[in-house]
């Protein structure tokens, strides 16, 4: 595979593949498994015996939307916020509730989902060395490219709530930030990951 380091190109007959160094491979995990430690335990697994219609109905997730902007961003409300709600002719208080109701629903179901691809990462990164100056080669085939795909796109909203970007523009003016700027690191690690989310949906 030629090309440089850190940027996905297409594998033969399907999948992905990137040349990774030990920096890169070290960051990738870290930041997949932070992502893991913020999303949080997943739910316990039912009895082998129980009723699955029982369970179904029992496990009923959060009705408010989480209090941690970048939780925020990674399970936004479904309906938007109710603020200029009734510019659509629909009474916020209705709006809030259909949100409540939807999160309650689906937000368990995410969580996994998302837990589930910040996993994949950990997982592919699992002893993946490089030897001596050489990059590492990960192939990413199957389920793995959408798995990283989706975990790719939460570390970004993650690190974009945390730098407080709201519009893509934005990260631009971060790129010219002085390097002293304590914000630095993570202005860059934001705009690696954009361009590995963006190689990597070339593949596909």
């Amino acid at each position: 595979m030629g090309g440089p380091t850190g940027m996905f190109e297409a594998l033969k007959g399907g999948g992905a593949a990137i040349a990774l160094d030990e920096i890169e491979i070290s960051i990738l995990r870290s930041l997949a498994v932070q992502l893991l430690e913020l999303i949080g335990p997943g739910e316990p697994e039912p009895a082998e015996d129980a009723d699955p219609l029982a369970v179904l109905f029992a496990s009923d997730g959060p009705t408010e939307p989480p209090s941690d902007p970048a939780l925020a961003r990674l399970f936004p409300d479904a309906y938007g916020s109710p603020d200029g709600a009734g510019d659509q002719g629909v009474d916020p208080a209705e709006l809030t509730a259909r949100s409540a109701e939807f999160r309650r629903f689906t937000e368990n179901d995410l969580r996994t989902r998302k837990r589930e691809d910040a996993l994949a990462v950990v997982q592919s990164l699992a002893g993946l060395t490089p030897a001596g100056d050489e990059a590492a080669v990960l192939e990413l085939t199957g389920e793995l490219p959408l798995r990283w795909l989706g975990a790719l796109n939460d570390l970004r909203l993650t690190i974009a709530a945390r730098l407080d970007i709201t519009e893509d523009d934005e990260s631009a003016t971060l790129f010219r930030l002085p390097d002293d700027d304590p914000r630095k690191p993570m202005v860059m690690a934001y705009l690696w990951l954009g361009g590995l989310q963006e190689t990597l949906i070339e593949t596909l």
